[in-house]
């Protein structure tokens, strides 16, 4: 019998994110994954920059850029078609580069085997964690201290069983770990049967070259009824997917795939079929994301269609939050309450994340798409589309996750603040709960370059007894503080903030803007830190 501080369920790119963010801090890991390599499906293309901030943090963030397929030249953008790809509509869509100065790193795009094979190479690196790769988890149960685990290797049958602090399925929509914790889902089925095709093709590359800098591209069509046709690049090489939604029943023999690619874009065009494979549209959320000494992240947490990259980069950030938090109450400086945290803050994003952005843009399209059509009023459809392209904009300006008035926030009560939400505004001014910007210093560093691998302060112009009050605060509760000044830089400025207490991810757990007569540093670490929850600093 083995025994570790954190066992992961999953090594895909949540689970070894999240065993990276937990063996650089020091925490003994184990991952059990099934697959002995990345399968070769192009899934979970684009990252964001906050996605990339989180590689900059586990040092692979260069590995990253140098693994991805399509030339940073080429561009790695979105477009939105009517009728077909060639037809007389488009408008440019999802443009994540507006909110690229709001993010330490620029965002990436590359195939998710290629981002997994990364994350393995990075894993690799650290001693902390061990893999056992082509390995299954059979069995788990929490026994109260701890939980244990039965796995098997199905090629030799050899079984194992281990021990650990705490386990954490990241094993996909139909984890295991979720069933077996006894952790139920709350389903949002849209009834519709979508196929997932990848192909090789390069008249199709030809054919596109109209559109420089696209790498994706979605197709409204009226008889879908706000469901789209989605092609995406791999390379440049000829390398293709496609999702869609196809009639019930459909199978890989008896449904012309070659016709329903050439009838969304428009052409005719070579096409090589490497994969089939049939998925239901449909919104899954678990109904908590913790059971005692065991937890979900990813997909097996939270699942969607795969409409607008939010997948794998909400699995990433559920790593990121539950990794430190775990790392902290492991080594003593965090409480109970930063792991019951984690599903307070994670799963109301996900649920923004699932109404406001990916059922909203499909019944958007829907009444779009039953309202207007260039053969019946050109005028009216040409207007409408028109202010599409606007609102195309304004979309990824909103996708702004946050936890704003949550229990291990300071300086608002939950009853003050908005609560979690995927729906914000970017902005560069530092507020309790939101992520924060970057800005340059006056020594030529940016404040990313100077941030701890615990909490950091920020002080501004700040006195030095406010400062000397939160080391000292946090010498007393054994917290790790950085503290980075600043008097001179000129960007720091539009924080707004004279004190600026950051968490281990990069968002702003409390402010001040030097207005405040007295100031409780001991109060405000407890309550970030979850020794006191019901403080309001």
């Amino acid at each position: 019998m083995a025994s570790t501080q954190v066992l992961i369920v999953g090594g895909g790119p949540v689970g070894m994110g999240l065993a990276i963010e937990l063996g650089q801090r020091g925490i003994r890991c184990v991952v059990i994954e099934r697959y002995r390599e990345p399968q070769r499906i192009p899934k979970g293309q684009n990252l964001t920059q906050r996605t990339l901030e989180h590689f900059h943090f586990w040092g692979a963030e260069q590995a990253l850029r140098a693994a991805r397929t399509i030339p940073p030249e080429y561009g790695i953008g979105g477009l939105t078609a009517y009728g077909t790809l060639l037809g007389a509509y488009h408008y440019d869509w999802l443009q994540r580069e507006l909110v690229r100065p709001y993010y330490y790193t620029a965002n990436e795009r590359l195939p998710q085997y290629a981002t997994e094979a990364v994350l393995r190479a990075r894993v690799q690196a650290l001693p902390t964690v061990q893999v056992l790769y082509g390995w299954q988890a059979e069995e788990l149960k929490d026994e109260g201290a701890q939980v244990r685990v039965v796995a098997r290797d199905p090629d030799s049958a050899e079984r194992r069983v281990l021990q650990a602090d705490y386990v954490i399925g990241c094993d996909g929509s139909r984890s295991r770990v979720r069933e077996q914790a006894g952790i139920t889902q709350t389903l949002s089925d849209h009834d519709r049967m979508m196929v997932l095709l990848v192909f090789r093709s390069h008249q199709l590359h030809e054919l596109l070259k109209r559109y420089p800098g696209k790498s994706y591209y979605n197709v409204l069509q009226p008889e879908l009824d706000g469901y789209w046709k989605f092609f995406g690049r791999v390379d440049l090489e000829g390398n293709w997917f496609f999702h869609a939604p196809v009639p019930p029943g459909t199978t890989r023999d008896n449904f012309d795939f070659r016709h329903y690619l050439h009838e969304a874009v428009g052409a005719e065009f070579d096409v090589e079929f490497e994969h089939i494979g049939f998925w239901d549209l449909r919104f899954a959320i678990a109904d908590r994301y913790r059971a005692g000494r065991i937890f979900v992240a990813g997909d097996a947490a939270h699942s969607h269609p795969p409409y607008g990259g939010y997948g794998v980069n909400t699995g990433f950030e559920d790593a990121r939050n539950l990794g430190w938090k775990l790392a902290a109450v492991l080594q003593g400086w965090g409480q109970a309450a930063l792991l019951d945290s984690y599903d307070r803050e994670r799963r109301p994003v996900f649920e923004s994340t699932a109404r406001d952005f990916i059922a909203r843009s499909i019944e958007t399209d829907q009444k779009f798409l039953r309202e207007f059509d260039p053969a019946r009023d050109r005028s009216a459809f040409e207007a409408a589309w028109n202010s599409r392209s606007v609102g195309a904009v304004g979309e990824v300006q909103a996708f702004e996750p946050h936890y704003e008035g949550l229990p291990v926030i300071a300086g608002l009560s939950p009853t003050q603040g908005r609560g979690g939400s995927a729906v914000g505004q970017h902005e560069f001014k530092a507020r309790a709960g939101h992520h924060l910007a970057p800005a340059l210093l006056s020594d030529g560093r940016n404040v990313y370059e100077r941030l701890g691998a615990g909490f950091t302060l920020l002080a501004f112009d700040a006195a030095p007894e406010r400062v000397r009050a939160f080391v000292d605060a946090a010498a007393e509760a054994g917290l790790p503080l950085a503290v980075v000044e600043d008097t001179a830089g000129e960007e720091r400025t539009r924080y707004a903030a004279d004190l600026i207490l950051v968490r281990p991810d990069q968002f702003v757990a409390w402010t001040d803007s030097g207005e405040a007569m007295n100031i409780d540093a001991r109060a405000i670490l407890q309550r970030v830190s979850g020794r006191d929850s019901g403080v309001t600093a």
